[in-house]
């Protein structure tokens, strides 16, 4: 059996990444500056399953301290608080920087680059973390050194009543609005407008960013991106999350963390006629959440109009900025045959790559997996490489 299980292993598990890119300058780009595109991938060989996989990568980057950040607030237009956490080794966690209002809408492994002896010209990497997530969630602390060390200014964004902030307004989050994003992004500009920016979002935070530069396009105020396990069908990744056994349990998880929530700050959404909180706290599924809550707080019609109007499928063509996506071919979120390769291969900004295994966000690898994994390594390639370029829209568009 030990035989045949590692020849399967050899032959079907360890394999390079499937790149997808259509031939350009992008493309040839990517081949010659990330070397994880080229190398195999190889998952621990006794942690292949997706939930291992998911879960042990969870709780190994759950081990990193907390990082230090310096808070900036930033009031919405109505009364509500998101924050970015900017990382700052040299201050005490939790340390805040003045309250700031919204602007009008409108190492060795440091890279040395004259261009960038100002320090309001030295890149800012922008993380967007996923559905519960804040600056000190497992998978953003396990990055958001990555892109100091390269020379980057590191900044978190939170969102409306995560990073330990309350929630002011009866007003979440979710899928298909990008609003807060357009208003940081907006601010980060106005403040730095000869930076550049490139954003990660991991998760849900991919699929805001994507929606973004979908609905943006040439517009866009960020200047690369890179999308982390995002769920490019939703309909589809909702029935793959509600196949009995682990996917439903792991449903049922982050069903009860989304209630929870909503528990924390049942004050604020009391006043809010046409939600029941009492249904809502029952929701045993995400779809039953969305039905419940998010559908009737942002009125879609019903939870396939929400999920339509969250999936970028059919949409990528629409995107105008250098942005690799990374998903792993056994993500129960995205399943394989939902993603949207036949576009990518059509798209001359867009560029994704699919590793045999890694779950949703784990992507470990070597016998005894060690940080940093795939995803971070592939990171500090990616944000290494566009660090170098003086103009991204020159050298990687037109």
């Amino acid at each position: 059996f030990a035989i045949v299980f590692i020849t399967y292993y050899l032959r079907q598990v360890v394999r390079k990444p499937a790149f997808f890119c259509t031939d350009g300058k992008f493309r040839w780009f990517l081949l010659a500056n990330v070397d994880k595109i080229q190398d195999k991938y190889w998952p621990p060989i006794w942690a292949i399953q997706t939930h291992v996989q998911t879960a042990l990568a969870n709780y190994l980057r759950g081990r990193l301290p907390d990082l230090p950040y310096r808070r900036e607030n930033i009031f919405t237009s109505d009364g509500g608080l998101v924050s970015l956490d900017w990382y700052d080794p040299v201050v005490t966690t939790g340390q805040q920087r003045p309250t700031a209002e919204p602007v009008a809408s409108g190492s060795s492994n440091r890279c040395h680059n004259a261009v960038y002896d100002d320090e309001s010209l030295k890149p800012i990497a922008l993380f967007l973390p996923g559905l519960t997530g804040d600056s000190q969630t497992e998978y953003i602390k396990s990055k958001v050194p990555v892109a100091h060390e390269l020379g980057y200014r590191s900044v978190v964004f939170n969102n409306r009543g995560r990073g330990n902030m309350k929630l002011l307004t009866p007003r979440f989050y979710c899928a298909a609005n990008y609003e807060d994003l357009k208003l940081v992004l907006e601010y980060l500009r106005h403040r730095n407008p000869d930076a550049k920016i490139v954003a990660t979002g991991i998760s849900l935070g991919g699929i805001v960013l994507g929606r973004y530069l979908i609905d943006y396009g040439d517009a866009a105020l960020v200047d690369a991106a890179l999308l982390i396990s995002v769920c490019w069908d939703f309909l589809a990744g909702a029935e793959c999350l509600e196949k009995p056994g682990l996917n439903l349990k792991l449903n049922h998880h982050l069903a009860r963390s989304l209630c929870g929530i909503i528990e924390e700050n049942r004050h604020v959404f009391e006043s809010v006629p046409k939600i029941n909180l009492d249904e809502v706290l029952k929701s045993k599924t995400l779809r039953e959440f969305d039905h419940n809550f998010t559908v009737k707080m942002w009125g879609f019609k019903s939870v396939k109009d929400y999920y339509s109007q969250s999936s970028h499928k059919g949409k990528l063509c629409c995107i105008k900025r250098p942005t690799l996506c990374v998903n792993a071919a056994d993500d129960m979120f995205a399943p394989v045959c939902a993603l949207p390769v036949d576009e990518v291969e059509e798209s001359s900004h867009v560029a994704m790559i699919v590793t045999s295994r890694g779950g949703h966000i784990g992507f470990m690898e070597g016998f005894l997996p060690i940080l940093p994994f795939f995803t971070e390594t592939l990171l500090h390639q990616y944000l290494r490489s566009l660090y170098k370029l003086k103009d991204i829209k020159r050298d990687l568009i037109y």
